[in-house]
């Protein structure tokens, strides 16, 4: 069992939190899912069950901590990938297979946000759209300036954003369903691409 080693009380409880975080994404790695046992995320991290409640409340607690402090870097990072010299409609494109990439790339997050978060509480799953929201935004202002200039056809409020969304989730858990067998994630990304943009074109 790992040792915490810290020179004040702040840096050890910010070491512990971390720790705890590393041990419930192995966990979940491992399983697969959320399914996890918080014994196994505790004496992973190197410390008491019951030190776990200090830092988390339950389960859905630290699932939900996991993707508040890692999501928004990824996707800070996946919006920064897009050339913004490309057309609204290739930016789109861009962002959406950049988020079906994403879930090959990280299994864990992605196993979170596309298998997982049906399950958890009703308060993990509004902390976990929130630290999704960032991605969010910015496609739906792309819709919108593509629906401005005439290059996609307006929906009614809300549906264009549920369209996105589910062609993205359709992508991504093909790729979470697939893990016994190398997915064609290429392949995957560009039928995603491609049937996303002909469904919001205006044709």
């Amino acid at each position: 069992m790992p040792r915490i080693r810290a020179e004040s009380i702040d840096e050890h409880k910010e070491l512990t939190r971390r720790a705890l975080l590393d041990s419930a994404r192995e966990q979940i790695a491992r399983a697969g899912g959320v399914e996890i046992a918080l014994a196994d995320v505790a004496i992973a991290a190197g410390v008491g069950r019951t030190t776990f409640y200090e830092y988390f409340s339950d389960r859905d607690d630290v699932v939900a901590s996991l993707v508040e402090e890692e999501l928004p870097v990824v996707l800070e990072g996946i919006i920064a990938s897009v050339d913004p010299s490309l057309t609204v409609v290739e930016r789109l494109g861009e962002l959406a297979a950049g988020m079906v990439e994403f879930v090959a790339d990280d299994p864990v997050l992605g196993v979170i946000l596309h298998k997982e978060i049906g399950r958890m509480s009703p308060r993990s799953q509004e902390r976990i759209a929130l630290a999704h929201s960032q991605l969010s935004s910015e496609m739906t202002d792309l819709y919108r300036s593509g629906v401005a200039e005439g290059s996609f056809r307006p929906f009614p409020p809300g549906l264009a954003g549920m369209l996105i969304q589910d062609s993205i989730m359709a992508g991504a858990r093909l790729i979470i369903s697939s893990r016994s067998h190398r997915p064609d994630v290429a392949a995957i990304t560009e039928a995603v691409k491609s049937f996303l943009l002909a469904g919001l074109g205006d044709r």
